[in-house]
């Protein structure tokens, strides 16, 4: 590769919000509340679907590995924007944008498959209701989880090397704050159509089939509810799908604005707040969506302060 034949080449600029240094402070404490809250509440939704046991069922083992991949995600992200964002230096090493790349690529596209999985699931205890714990049995449940693990980090394996087998010609200067696919590219010395085109054919693959999966487990969902006799049956369906489609909303909605646009349509502005929407802000207020319309999460919630509160 031409930058390690270059000896000067030591890393890469994540230029990030310096073109707006008014906005850097503001943005530190903001991401930093909202890194904090993150943390907090997908720890809280991990810690309840362990200790409840009214939540030991697919749907919220489904619901912990989310929230763990939420954290994972952020976490591989926030603390180097925070660092770039509080200091003068803004560089990141080498090895430390392919690691960046990888791991945040790979928690990203997992949770993309896992997203699908969870709506195959809500299909299943909607649509058929009374082969639910026969469908959806734990070795099934263990098996889904881990195909999305590994086709989420199969496909960053392959985006990682892909890109960094392209020559940079000493361009270091990423007009991002992370090392993200779209931004790389346009560090290339070298026509990136081939690349464009692949990454294109595989976020179609990762993106769109699941979110077609979703909508068409969304169709048969509606059409069972609708059936339904008992409102309050009717209502907790409509509040569990919600949720999860709102979350499908967002996370699908901003990666697609990201990775299926033409490059010559991508905004590097746009881009970076788009990128913050999914990276940080998404994940932040999963647990809440999850929480706050979600009756079974609450009454763990309750309990527990309870029981703490009894204790004292």
């Amino acid at each position: 590769m031409d930058q390690k034949n270059d000896s000067s080449f030591t890393g890469f600029i994540l230029l990030g919000f310096s073109d707006k240094p008014q906005l850097e402070l503001i943005l530190f404490v903001v991401l930093l509340i909202f890194y904090v809250f993150t943390l907090l509440g997908n720890t809280t939704i991990i810690v309840l679907s362990r200790l409840n046991p009214h939540l030991h069922t697919p749907m919220y083992f489904f619901l912990s590995i989310l929230s763990f991949l939420d954290l994972c995600y952020t976490t591989s992200i926030v603390p180097q924007l925070l660092v770039n964002l509080g200091g003068a230096d803004k560089s990141i090493s080498y090895g430390g944008c392919v690691v960046q790349l990888y791991i945040s690529l790979g928690l990203g596209s997992t949770e993309c498959v896992l997203l699908g999985v969870m709506a195959f699931d809500l299909y299943a205890a909607v649509c058929r209701p009374l082969h639910y714990t026969v469908i959806m049995h734990p070795r099934l449940c263990a098996l889904m989880a881990s195909a999305s693990w590994l086709i989420g980090f199969a496909h960053s394996l392959l985006q990682t090397v892909l890109i960094f087998l392209l020559p940079l010609c000493g361009r270091n200067k990423l007009d991002h704050f992370l090392c993200e696919v779209p931004p790389l590219l346009k560090l290339a010395c070298v026509d990136t159509t081939r690349n464009e085109s692949e990454l294109f054919f595989v976020g179609v693959l990762i993106l769109l089939i699941p979110v077609t999966l979703i909508m068409f487990s969304y169709s048969r969902i509606v059409r069972a509810v609708l059936r339904m006799k008992s409102a309050a049956g009717q209502r907790k369906a409509f509040e569990t799908c919600g949720s999860h489609l709102t979350v499908v909303s967002l996370f699908y909605g901003t990666a697609i604005y990201v990775y299926l646009q033409p490059s010559s349509n991508y905004s590097q502005d746009q881009g970076k707040f788009v990128s913050l929407f999914y990276t940080i802000i998404t994940p932040m207020i999963n647990p809440l969506i999850y929480t706050l319309r979600n009756k079974d999460v609450k009454e763990a919630i309750k309990k527990v302060l309870w029981k703490d509160h009894g204790s004292r």
